[in-house]
């Protein structure tokens, strides 16, 4: 892997790190209603799943292994 690609890489890691953290800050300002405590828990869960199935993506041994989890985050972005 060449140092840019590394850069790269990590830049993506912190950027959906960066992302999970707005969202709870976000859902921390909500007003405390039935429907936002439920909703706010699931963006929240959502938000944290993208992050963690990248850098799981990216320990993959395979293209195919990759491509499978790639799939996964892009999943878990849709739902968010």
């Amino acid at each position: 892997m060449r140092e840019g690609e590394n850069e790269k890489r990590y830049d993506l890691e912190e950027r959906t790190h960066v992302f999970a953290m707005r969202i709870r800050a976000f859902c921390k300002r909500l007003p405390r209603t039935d429907g936002n405590i439920c909703d706010g828990r699931q963006l929240i869960r959502s938000s944290g799943s993208i992050g963690a199935n990248y850098i799981e993506a990216n320990e993959s041994l395979s293209k195919k292994d990759f491509l499978n989890r790639i799939n996964s985050t892009r999943g878990s972005r849709r739902r968010v």
